[in-house]
This record gives structure tokens, C-alpha cells and sequence, in this order.
């Protein structure tokens, strides 16, 4: 109750103040009291006041009096209804829903919050904040401005990461006793196309002989970002045998697309490219190595299909006369190669006892000293065989010449014997220069230049007064006898060949001088006889000599065009074949692509000729043994 003014009235008695009356209202009525100091009215509160509604009212309070007619006075009372913090802040939403881009600056303000309090003073004085409560990071990305409510960005948004965001946001007075009020704030982040597609890849090992089809590797594209910006396309880059085949989605095989061929490449780097759909595309770049494994595939090759080796005879047997080498161009097993031989010889020669070859390393190994003089060529096979499954072979062809060496000396033919005996020859005193004395005929069972001969008289005496001639062997005078000469003159007659080192014989002839020819008697002597006619022996003899000559040349032109033919296929690519002689007896063979050596000695009963082209004979070439009398 609160105590009214108290109302004066200068009458007295009945016509005092009586009592008092409050105009209509809901909130108070008066207590009216009569006591000692007359009548007194207290304001009585019937019903709680509400600042909000009606923050000030005004009474109107009469006095009344006693007297007749009554007589009153008034007096307005005006009542302020003090606040109290009875009021919640309000949001007014309450629920606030913003959409920001995932790449936004930090310090951007995506929302101003707004709450409101009916109260007044520091009861509507409202603070802001953020509740853990919702996404537990959410006031790690976020910041709310007590004062102004703006929510502002504090780290950094990721729509991978999280692609919304649900804050708790309250709203508190400053009342002495504070009260608040609650909403929500729902944070969307919007994607943007930030990242570029995932490649992952299993790789799986290819072979050569792999067919259309066959998968190399599995790829899975993977893209974080969402919608158009996470769908990804994939192509292979470049001209490669591979090609991208789609399985499921974002699945992909990488498939053989053409031949593969690990001797020509062994390894391919596939570049797989990955765009999204994005604005602006992104995309990734990944590079996939294909290994191409090995199958056995290719033989062992030979660096030719014939190999010639050439080996000079009396070489010491177990020596190495030639290395085989073969390649393979495959790998690891299907390229390691064992070598065999193969007996291929026309002749009735058993390979394995003549040489050997070492099945790792190639080494072919003589087994024996060759001669030259019983074998003079001989062929056989190799095989190369590899590692692989099934294994593959090859062979090439050897021919083995063996080279002629100075091995053999001259020998002395009869009727003259070698250095050891005397050998006695007449002539008469009045013989004329260019007398015929006699004639020396040696062999040498080499060939070639080691079997030409040539003839020296290596001791002469008296007044020189004989000549040899060089590749005849025929002794001769040199001028008339005088008789100042000797009536017995010894001669050494060497004979030499051209090998390297040049090997000789000497055989001694003591020429006698006698007084008539009816004193000459030499047997198995041969004297040039100068017949006035023509005989019969003469013509014959004519025509023998001239048929062996015309058969021989036919023969060995026909043999040169054989072999010719043989080796290069055809004929028609050689020319006309050209024979010269040379002053030392020997002949040479020409052609136009080829040059032969023919090595012939007139002066001797067995001349061998020796056709071979360049500084070696080939495989083909055989010594050819000519008697020619003379």
C-alpha cells in the first residue's frame, strides 16, 4: 500500500472530509482509515503492473465531504511502473540459414545476428555468443562479435572437409539477473571446383606376345569436389599400343590396343590425363610405366650365314682358331645360348676329331696340327641354341681353310740326285755359246709361292763360264770354250722356292769338256736336237702339247664360272674372265669383280695351280695337279 495526500477542508464536522474515491481502474483501489488525524485514503495494488504494457498511469483520487449538498475535491496521481528484468531476449529467427563459398577471405562477415529485449536499460543491453555445442569445431571456423552479433569467418572453409555447419547462437542481457535467449545458424559451404581429380593405379605385368584386350592396370578417378566440378574424364595421351576402357563410373581398365614388341621397346611411360566438368576445369596428370616382360620369341642370330676361318697348318692342336658369337635379342634366359657342333663336311672327315667347341663361351679348338698337304679345307655347322621354353636354334656355316706354310723343301728329280752325290755331264770343246748341258727338274710339295721354284748356280768356277736360267733350270754356255778353261768345271745348282722363310736344295754337276761329240755319252740327257725337217714325232708331240693346253684352260675357266655361278647365283654378273703371264711362269686370273692368282711353273714335271681371290683362297678353291712333258 502506498499513503495518499491527505485532502483539507475548512469545514468542520459533518462537513469534513468524509471519505475518498479512485477512478476506475484494474490495477488499484484506495483503503480509506479514519483516525485521530481525520480521514486518510492508502493506494492498494490489486493487480501486477507491467512496465511493457503500460509504463506510466494516472489516477484521479476525490475527496468527498459530509456536508448536504457534498462537496469534493481531486487530485491526479500519476503512477511510473519501474522496470524489472522479466523479459528474454528474442532472435528474430529462429533459425538463420547463409551460404558461403568454401574459398572465402578469413575476416568475412557472413551474418548479422539480431535479438531483442523489451526490457529497458542494461536489461535490454544484449551480448552474443557462440555455444559448443552442434559441430564440435564449429567456434574453431567461427567467431561471433559480442556487441553487434556479426559472425565472421575464422578459418579456413572446405567443402571436402565439411560442407555445412550447425551453430548454436545465444543472446544474453545485462539484467542483475541476466536472462537469454537461443537460435540457430545453419552455415551451407558452397563448392568450388578446388580440386584436381585423383588418379590411383594397379599396375600388372604385360608380355610381349599379350593380345588385344589384355588388361595392364586399374585406375579409380576420384574427385572431392561435388556436382559438375567432381565429375571427372579420363584419356590416354600420346600414340601408345593402350587405350582406356570405362568399367563402373569413375573405373577404368587400361587395355593392350596394338602389338607389342619388347626387343623394340621394352617400357612405355603412359600419361593418363583426368578434367573435371568444373568452371574453370581442372585436371591431373599421372604417368604409368608398363613394363613389357620377355617371351622367346626370336632364335639366335649370326652376324653372317657363313663363316670362313682360316688356319695355318702345323699350328699346335688345343689352340683357339676362331670364336663363334651369336646374339639373341631377348632376355635373361630366352638370351643365354649354348653352342653345338653339327657335322655337315662333304668329305669323310669325322668333325668331332678334328675340332671342338666350348658350349658357353663360342671357343672352337683345334684337336689336332693340320697339314696342308693332305687336308685342305673342311666345313661344318654350329648350332646356337637358347635358354627359353621351347628353346630356339640357329645355325651358321664354318669353312676352315688351312693355309699353306713353307714346310716342304725342293726336291731334286731324277736323273740328278741331291747334294750328297756327284752327277757328271759332257760337252764337247767346240761347243758355241748357248750350248744345251743339261736340265735340273725339282718338285716341292707345297703350293702356291711356297712350290714356285727358282734356279741358282750358287758355286761357279773357272771363267764363268755357264748360266742357269731361273725358272727353267736349264744349263746353258755362255761363250765359246777357250783354252784357258778348265776341262772339268763342278757346279752347285740351288734350288729355291718363295716361301717365307725360303726353303732350298742343291744338287752338284761336274761338266766335263771333251775333244769331239763322238766322246759324249749322258744318259736320260735331253739335247735340244735341230732337225732340218719337220718330223712326224715333232707333229705329234705339237698336237699333244697344244690339246692338254686347250683342255686345261676349258677346264679351269669352266670351274671358275661353276663356282661363280655357286656363290653369287648368277652367272651373268661376271665378265669375260683375262689370263696373264708374268715372266716368273705364274698366271693371274682376272675378272671384273674378282682377281685369282695362278701360280705355274713351266720348268718342272708337276706344276701346281692355285686359284683364290684376295690374299686367302675360298672355301671352294682346290689345288689342281698338272703334268706337262717337256
Amino acid at each position: 500500500m502506498y499513503p495518499l495526500p491527505v485532502a483539507q477542508d475548512a469545514d468542520t464536522g459533518s462537513n469534513s472530509v468524509k471519505t475518498y474515491k479512485l477512478s476506475a481502474n484494474e490495477h488499484f483501489s484506495i483503503e480509506v482509515s479514519v483516525g485521530g488525524d481525520g480521514v486518510s485514503a492508502e493506494l492498494v495494488l490489486q493487480k501486477a503492473l507491467d512496465r511493457e504494457e503500460q509504463p506510466v498511469m494516472t489516477l484521479t483520487l476525490t475527496a468527498v465531504d459530509g456536508g448536504k449538498p457534498a462537496r469534493s475535491g481531486t487530485v491526479q496521481i500519476h503512477v511510473n511502473v519501474i522496470d524489472v528484468n522479466d523479459n528474454t531476449p528474442s532472435f528474430t529467427k529462429s533459425l538463420y540459414k547463409v551460404s558461403v563459398g568454401e574459398m572465402l577471405p578469413i575476416g568475412t562477415t557472413i551474418l548479422k545476428l539480431n535479438a531483442t529485449d523489451l526490457d529497458e536499460g542494461s536489461n535490454s543491453d544484449i551480448r552474443y555468443y557462440l555455444m559448443k555445442r552442434g559441430n564440435v569445431d564449429s567456434p574453431e571456423k567461427f567467431i561471433v562479435t559480442p556487441e553487434s552479433g556479426e559472425i565472421v569467418v575464422r578459418a579456413h572453409l572446405d567443402y571436402e572437409e565439411n560442407n555445412a555447419y550447425e551453430l548454436r547462437v545465444r543472446a544474453t542481457d545485462q539484467g542483475g539477473s541476466p536472462r537469454s535467449g537461443y537460435s540457430k545458424v545453419l552455415v551451407e559451404v558452397v563448392d568450388v571446383n578446388d580440386n584436381a581429380p585423383e588418379i590411383s593405379i594397379t599396375s600388372l605385368m604385360i608380355k610381349e606376345d599379350a593380345e588385344l584386350g589384355t588388361i595392364v592396370a586399374f585406375l579409380t578417378v576420384s574427385d572431392k569436389d561435388g556436382g559438375n566440378n567432381g565429375v571427372a574424364n579420363c584419356q590416354v595421351e600420346g600414340s601408345v599400343p593402350f587405350k582406356l576402357k570405362s568399367n563402373y563410373k569413375n573405373d577404368y581398365s587400361l587395355v593392350v590396343d596394338g602389338p607389342l614388341d619388347r626387343e623394340n621397346t621394352s617400357l612405355y611411360n603412359v600419361t593418363i590425363t583426368a578434367t573435371d566438368e568444373g568452371n574453370p576445369p581442372l585436371s591431373s596428370i599421372r604417368i604409368i610405366t608398363v613394363h613389357v616382360s620377355d617371351v622367346n620369341d626370336n632364335a639366335p642370330r649370326f652376324m653372317e650365314p657363313v663363316i670362313n676361318v682360316y688356319v695355318k697348318e702345323n699350328s699346335p692342336g688345343g689352340s683357339i682358331i676362331y670364336t663363334i658369337n651369336a646374339s639373341d635379342p631377348d632376355m635373361d634366359d630366352n638370351a643365354k645360348l649354348t653352342y653345338k657342333l653339327l657335322d655337315s663336311s662333304p668329305k669323310n672327315i669325322l668333325i668331332s676329331s678334328v675340332v671342338n667347341i666350348n658350349s658357353e663361351t663360342g671357343d672352337i679348338v683345334s684337336l689336332q696340327s693340320f697339314n696342308y698337304e693332305e687336308l685342305k679345307t673342311f666345313q661344318f655347322k654350329v648350332q646356337a641354341t637358347d635358354s627359353g621354353v621351347p628353346p630356339l636354334s640357329s645355325n651358321v656355316t664354318v669353312n676352315v681353310f688351312i693355309l699353306d706354310e713353307n714346310d716342304n723343301s725342293p726336291a731334286v728329280l731324277a736323273p740328278y740326285s741331291e747334294h750328297g752325290s756327284v752327277n757328271s755331264e759332257n760337252i764337247p770343246y767346240s761347243a758355241e755359246a748357248g750350248y744345251f748341258v743339261a736340265k735340273i727338274r725339282a718338285v716341292d710339295a707345297d703350293s702356291g709361292y711356297n712350290a714356285l721354284l727358282s734356279y741358282h748356280l750358287s758355286e761357279p768356277k773357272g771363267n764363268n763360264l755357264f748360266r742357269i736360267g731361273t725358272s727353267t733350270g736349264e744349263i746353258r754356255t755362255k761363250r765359246r770354250m777357250s783354252d784357258n778353261d778348265l776341262k772339268t768345271h763342278p757346279l752347285v745348282v740351288l734350288v729355291s722356292d718363295n716361301g717365307e722363310p725360303s726353303l732350298s736344295a742343291t744338287v752338284s754337276i761336274d761338266v766335263v769338256v771333251v775333244e769331239s761329240t763322238a766322246d759324249i755319252q749322258t744318259q736320260f740327257r735331253h739335247v735340244p736336237i735341230k732337225e732340218e725337217n719337220f718330223s712326224d714325232l715333232n707333229l705329234y708331240l705339237l698336237i699333244a702339247i697344244v690339246s692338254v693346253s686347250v683342255v686345261f684352260l676349258l677346264s679351269l675357266i669352266s670351274l671358275i664360272a661353276v663356282k661363280c655361278h655357286r656363290t653369287d647365283g648368277s652367272f651373268s654378273r661376271y665378265s669375260a674372265p683375262m689370263i696373264t703371264t708374268h715372266p716368273d711362269g705364274s698366271w693371274s686370273y682376272s675378272k671384273a669383280t674378282q682377281q685369282y692368282d695362278v701360280c705355274f711353273s713351266s720348268d718342272t714335271l708337276k706344276s701346281d695351280v692355285v686359284v683364290f681371290p684376295g690374299p686367302f683362297p675360298p672355301v671352294d678353291a682346290e689345288i689342281y695337279s698338272v703334268y706337262f712333258p717337256f
